[in-house]
């Protein structure tokens, strides 16, 4: 038997020589140069649909997608932290002119993002549509016949066998059919193809494209996110007015909230205390009870770092976490004006913390006169002692807790209308207590102590509760799952376009000049491959131990003699 070959690409001659069994080994469509002086409106608009819609320009506009999100990633955006934007334009005078004309601070809602994307859905679209058409199509029919001179063909064998041509092309039909080729007999030939998968995963992979851009977009529209800040003891409800802030899809509603509602009862957190990562939170847990709907059935969670609570279309995270020293404070009288437990954000991992203390209610100065009562508030969970010379937290737990208190009397503008941050307090009606030395009044306090006001003010006692309180995320956001799954479908059928080559393979089993049946094997891939070669020789292999080779002719009557052999090799074969 004569080995395999393999030729250089077939020419363009060969090509037409091909024919039909050379075309259609994919579903691109074809690209062919317009006449250009002949164009008109519509043929210019034709042109213009089939550059819009090939693979090239699809790539292109994903390519162009992907680096105009960087931007978004980059730049503060108004839809995420818009005090960050804010921020950014008091630092970049000239900058932020330029940003907010090239719509840089909302990436995702400018225009020129939204018509990128919106084409690469028409690209997409336009591409899978004939695409698919076409692909059923070939799977509808059969594989095309086998050419003329299968010896043209980049991989190819060719054999002499005593076995009748018949029953050749059974036994090559039966075995192509036994390697998942789909098979049959056309004329004298058989001919097979295989890897339709390749076009599969072509196709899977555009769809899931398209499944991804249109989860994408119904998640932006219609997504929510809120923060809310919970005590232990406290609770939250679902609805808008709860949120310490919250942003929304253009078409969110409030109906669209999930209605639920839950409330903390313990906040965890343990931290390696020794070794290079101390301080290392190793357990950051919630534990909540919860209910869906206005009449659900209460129900016991454990919320951790990336394990949310899930209930319904809506996730609940847990995102970050503080201390709330319990603060009590009285007039001059001893009556009790405020007690609560007051938050305060953290400002290290250490939780070094601060915020305000603020009293707008029930208090009378000495006088008898309403004032507000205003005290900046710095809390460290583990204080390093005087020695230390700093108020930083020198560890995150609760181990050696301090308060620094700082007081001020007056008008805190809580009735402006102005909103005000909970965490900060507005001084420009405010006035300082003052120490005996004419400084501002101000203590440490440990938990138990009080600290009195100047002038029979009142008092302010650290009350031995400290709390914890844990910042949660609640986010609705449609599409996620479709996202998820199309971006799965989309590496598996990629991977499907890239490891699984489309070939065809024939079989031509005829009978000689002189009565011996000769047998030719020829294979055809869409790009030059080792694959088909190999099995090629693979299949020759196996066919020919079921129709041997037979010797060749006797010699001539001109005297010559051929070498005995069991095969002739075809034009460019090898010898065995």
């Amino acid at each position: 038997m004569s080995k395999t070959t393999t030729d250089d690409t077939p020419t363009a001659a060969d090509d037409q020589e091909l024919g039909a069994a050379g075309s259609q080994l994919s579903t691109a469509p074809r690209e062919d140069a317009p006449n250009l002086p002949s164009l008109g409106v519509i043929g210019w608009a034709r042109w213009f649909w089939r550059q819009l819609t090939s693979m090239r320009v699809a790539l292109l506009l994903l390519l162009l997608l992907s680096l105009g999100a960087i931007p978004g990633s980059l730049i503060p955006q108004t839809g995420i932290d818009e005090t960050a934007v804010a921020d950014f334009r008091e630092r970049h005078d000239v900058l932020a002119p330029v940003y907010d004309k090239l719509g840089l601070f909302d990436v995702y809602s400018s225009v020129w993002f939204s018509a990128v994307y919106i084409l690469l859905f028409v690209s997409l679209i336009g591409c899978i549509v004939p695409r698919t058409w076409q692909f059923v199509g070939q799977l509808r029919g059969r594989p095309p016949g086998a050419p003329r001179r299968l010896t043209r063909l980049p991989a190819h064998t060719t054999w002499r066998t005593g076995a009748e041509p018949e029953q050749v092309r059974e036994a090559a039909l039966a075995l192509l059919r036994k390697r998942r080729f789909r098979a049959h007999v056309v004329g004298d030939a058989v001919a097979a193809e295989k890897g339709y998968l390749r076009e599969v995963g072509n196709l899977l992979f555009h769809i899931a494209l398209i499944v991804m851009l249109i989860a994408f977009g119904w998640g932006q529209l219609f997504k929510s996110e809120g923060n809310k800040l919970v005590v232990e003891g406290d609770g939250f409800a679902n609805t808008l007015t709860q949120y310490d802030d919250f942003k929304s899809g253009s078409l969110f509603t409030n109906d669209d909230l999930v209605p639920f509602s839950f409330d903390v009862k313990k906040f965890t957190g343990t931290y390696e205390r020794t070794g290079p990562n101390r301080g290392t939170p190793r357990t950051y847990e919630t534990e909540l009870t919860y209910t869906e709907g206005a009449d659900g059935e209460e129900r016991t969670a454990l919320v951790k770092v990336n394990k949310p609570l899930k209930i319904g279309d809506a996730k609940v995270y847990l995102v970050s976490h503080g201390y709330a020293p319990v603060v009590t404070v009285r007039d001059g009288k001893g009556n009790i004006v405020f007690r609560d437990a007051v938050p305060l954000l953290p400002l290290d991992s250490n939780v070094t913390s601060s915020g305000v203390v603020k009293v707008l209610d029930g208090y009378r100065n000495p006088e008898g006169e309403k004032e507000q009562l205003g005290f900046n508030a710095f809390f460290v969970p583990t204080f390093g002692g005087s020695a230390s010379g700093t108020m930083l937290s020198q560890f995150p737990a609760l181990d050696y807790p301090v308060l620094a208190l700082s007081a001020y009397h007056g008008d805190l503008k809580a009735d402006s209308g102005i909103p005000q941050s909970v965490y900060q307090m507005d001084k420009t009606k405010m006035k300082e207590f003052k120490d005996s030395e004419g400084e501002l009044f101000k203590k440490l306090l440990t938990p138990g102590e009080t600290m009195t006001l100047p002038d029979g003010a009142g008092s302010v006692t650290f009350e031995k509760d400290v709390k914890e309180w844990a910042g949660f995320q609640v986010v609705q956001e449609r599409g996620a799952g479709w996202a998820l799954g199309g971006a799965v479908v989309a590496i598996a059928g990629l991977a499907a376009s890239l490891f699984i080559q489309r070939r065809r393979v024939w079989v031509r089993a005829v009978e000689g000049p002189d009565g011996v049946t000769v047998v030719e094997m020829a294979g055809l891939g869409r790009s030059e491959s080792a694959k088909v070669p190999e099995e090629l020789g693979d299949l020759a292999g196996v066919l020919y131990d079921r129709a041997p080779g037979a010797p060749d002719p006797s010699p001539d009557p001109s005297g010559s003699t051929d070498t005995d052999s069991e095969a002739v090799p075809a034009e460019g074969a090898e010898q065995p």
